[in-house]
């Protein structure tokens, strides 16, 4: 029953995450109109990456050698998504980016077969395409297949190994220490992306205001949460739990962006949370095996 309840509580803490970071599609949107892409990211984990390190600078030291390089390698596969993302948004619809970007549901089952051996059954598969049905009924108005569209794949397939990765390598202990870790390395590598044409900062007090939100919670606070979830969630119940983004990124906008709710949002909606509720409500023995937790 305490199993029961650790899952329970790591689902929730994921869809706070995915709720959180769903709140942001609106603020980023205005924000990249002044501030580049990639600059915006250096300047949100930086602030991350100090904040964590000021709280708790002692949580990377007690982890073991082999966490800390688990941790860099996850960083730095979340940082290149991260960059990849934003560049292929630059030149695709944020409809089909989000479309593509949830590829990842489809893809870490398929990586944690192969990467770690889980047997993936009948009552995975369901609700994998459940999900996937709703992210294409939610966000895809029309697709084509160019540069940007390609960016955004090998984004959302890093974003699938991160998941995998988390997944075998995560446990409670070490949570804190390799989120700081992460966010270091996400941080590190945006900047340096960033550096040849100099970084331009936020201008206003508001876009500021908006950076840090974005820094402590979708950022510091997400990537702790999900560290510690995922050490309690299988990597594709942890994704098919996050393919509920989008359906929070409709809610806010409907709510504070002045959106309207249309037929597309519910059904899109309804599939998701469908196949969040399956992987929920099956026991896990039928769901799909273990997550063996590997060394690097």
């Amino acid at each position: 029953m305490g199993e029961r309840r650790t899952s329970l509580l790591a689902t929730l803490v994921l869809l706070g995450i995915t709720a959180c970071w769903g709140s942001t599609f609106f603020l980023i949107h205005d924000l990249l109109d002044r501030v580049p892409a990639v600059d915006f990211l250096a300047v949100r984990f930086s602030i991350a990456g100090v904040l964590l390190l000021v709280v708790a600078p002692k949580a990377v030291v007690r982890l073991s050698p082999a966490a800390r390089r688990q941790a860099v390698v996850l960083g730095g596969v979340y940082g290149v998504a991260q960059i990849l993302q934003t560049l292929g948004l630059a030149h695709t619809p944020a409809s089909v980016s989000g479309f593509i970007t949830g590829m990842y549901v489809v893809a870490t089952p398929l990586f944690a077969a192969v990467l770690l051996r889980n047997r993936i059954t009948g009552a995975t598969w369901l609700a994998v395409l459940l999900a996937f049905a709703g992210l294409a009924v939610l966000t895809l108005d029309g697709f084509s297949v160019g540069y940007g569209e390609a960016l955004t794949f090998v984004a959302a397939m890093l974003y699938a190994l991160h998941i995998v990765g988390l997944g075998a390598w995560s446990n409670a202990r070490d949570a804190l220490g390799m989120s700081i870790l992460q966010v270091v390395m996400v941080a590190v590598i945006c900047l340096v992306a960033s550096a040849p044409h100099g970084i331009v900062l936020p201008s206003t007090g508001r876009d500021w205001l908006s950076v840090v939100y974005m820094a402590v919670f979708p950022a510091a606070l997400a990537l702790l949460g999900q560290t510690w979830a995922q050490a309690h969630l299988s990597a594709t119940r942890t994704a098919i739990v996050m393919s509920m983004e989008p359906v929070f990124a409709a809610f806010f906008a409907v709510l504070l962006g002045g959106e309207s709710l249309t037929t597309r949002m519910l059904l899109g909606g309804v599939l998701v949370l469908v196949a969040m509720l399956t992987v929920e409500l099956t026991p896990r023995r039928h769901l799909e095996g273990e997550v063996p937790h590997i060394a690097v």
